[in-house]
């Protein structure tokens, strides 16, 4: 008999981070619980009781080899993540990104792991960390449930925090006026996947002034409204200047008017929601606008004056623990070795990089009941440096959640850049990053 198969492991949560722990662990021989409290207790944000619901977004991020997100993923395909095999089985148009069909993903990764032999699903809600049998993983990410979220703060004190994140619309396709908005990717990258709405001038500023004056919607009962930097309402952008927008996810650079030839002054984006192609996402359009408020205003843009929305916006609490301060280098507690945590709540954001640190936690977990000595990824990997950025102890004062980037990876030793000097190639950014991609894949090879 396997040893492993006797060995019962408890994951709570079936989102991103917690299916993929679980499936790994399963996948491994151990015997997994996994915890789910929906449909019977749902979240402000999820509309089903599927597993790996996603609510904000329908990507991954870029698939670009010579991309921190792309290199993240192909380290996560390497490792076998079933999270990323469900992400292919949906996958939509979106140019360089890994966009999904959000029913069909969720309901692959539910069939995977309702359908696994070595998994046990108890649809109940947890309410303390005393009452997980050990060992076990918490991967309950942004939208824990309170009172678990209580017994969470109870276990590391001031080091459990929140921030709170936004939710941007869908709209229905045959509803883009396409006598104004045109198909195209940023610098034809693609293969123009993306609906992109033009704005001149002035009805670029007259937009910024609505949403100004559009009534919001403040979260209540807590103390602050921090938001984090990669998903920021775009009325928190404006705040930082009207044209703010205009360099983030309004951007028109890459994106010639096939009616003009040139950039517009504006443009919004908007990406492919679901398979049929009959659902499209407003790209970077986070809000805290009222729902009436939002149909009024976005309906200003340019090809969508008729829009119907599938979905508005919204906003919802994140929570994430100070991981550098309050878990070991394994992602265990250093108040209790056999509680380990996983996904958002550790301080990534993403969704694919919440998916990796579930993936990791089941490495990490097999080693340490198998007596093995500690080995996470390799630091020069996109896996180790992400693991580094959340159990780094020198980062815990000002620690903030992170999306995987190139500011992560280790920068280049004195023998790569001098080798990029006598190919004259020193200040190229690409041929820089090209060499980081590199030692970050032989290194991940290695590894395994």
């Amino acid at each position: 008999m396997n040893p492993k198969s006797t060995k019962k492991i408890s994951v709570v949560g079936a989102g991103l981070a917690g299916s993929e722990c679980a499936l790994q662990l399963a996948e491994m021989g151990y015997q997994v619980v996994l915890f789910e409290m929906r449909d019977k207790t749902m979240t402000p944000a999820h509309k089903t009781s599927k597993f790996a619901e996603l609510v904000c977004s329908n990507s991954f991020g870029s698939l670009g080899e010579i991309s921190a997100p792309g290199q993240l993923k192909w380290e996560a395909q390497k490792l076998g993540s079933k999270i990323l095999e469900a992400a292919f089985h949906a996958q939509v148009p979106a140019g360089q990104a890994l966009g999904m069909d959000r029913e069909v993903f969720s309901a692959k990764v539910t069939e995977m792991i309702r359908n696994h032999p070595n998994i046990e699903v108890r649809n109940e809600v947890i309410n303390n960390l005393e009452e997980v049998p050990r060992p076990a993983v918490i991967a309950t990410g942004p939208l824990t449930h309170d009172s678990l979220a209580e017994s969470m703060q109870r276990h590391f004190g001031n080091e459990f925090m929140y921030f709170f994140d936004a939710i941007a619309p869908i709209i229905e396709t045959e509803s883009i006026n396409t006598d104004i908005a045109w198909k195209a990717d940023r610098y034809d990258k693609g293969t123009g996947d993306y609906y992109n709405c033009p704005l001149n001038k002035e009805e670029y500023e007259r937009f910024i002034a609505e949403v100004k004056a559009a009534r919001k919607i403040e979260p209540k009962n807590f103390e602050t409204t921090d938001f984090f930097e990669g998903c920021m309402p775009i009325e928190t952008m404006i705040d930082r200047g009207d044209q703010t927008l205009r360099f983030g996810p309004m951007k028109p650079v890459g994106l010639d008017n096939p009616k003009t030839g040139r950039y517009a002054y504006a443009v919004v984006q908007l990406r492919q929601d679901n398979k049929e192609g009959t659902a499209y996402n407003m790209v970077g359009f986070q809000t805290r606008m009222a729902y009436n408020e939002q149909v009024r205003v976005f309906r200003m843009i340019p090809g969508l004056e008729n829009a119907e929305f599938l979905k508005l916006g919204s906003i919802h609490r994140n929570l994430y623990i100070n991981s550098p301060k309050s878990l070991s280098c394994d992602l265990s507690s250093k108040r209790d070795p056999w509680l380990f945590f996983a996904g958002q709540i550790t301080g990534v954001e993403g969704y694919f990089e919440s998916t990796c640190v579930g993936l990791m936690v089941a490495k990490f977990l097999d080693q340490k009941l198998q007596d093995m000595v500690f080995t996470p990824p390799p630091r020069s990997s996109a896996m180790g440096s992400l693991l580094e950025a959340i159990t780094d102890p020198t980062r815990a004062e000002h620690f903030q959640p992170t999306n995987i980037n190139f500011a992560l990876l280790p920068p280049l030793g004195e023998a790569d850049i001098a080798a990029l000097q006598e190919k004259k190639l020193h200040r190229d950014k690409k041929a820089r990053k090209e060499v980081q991609i590199q030692k970050a894949r032989e290194a991940l090879q290695n590894w395994i």
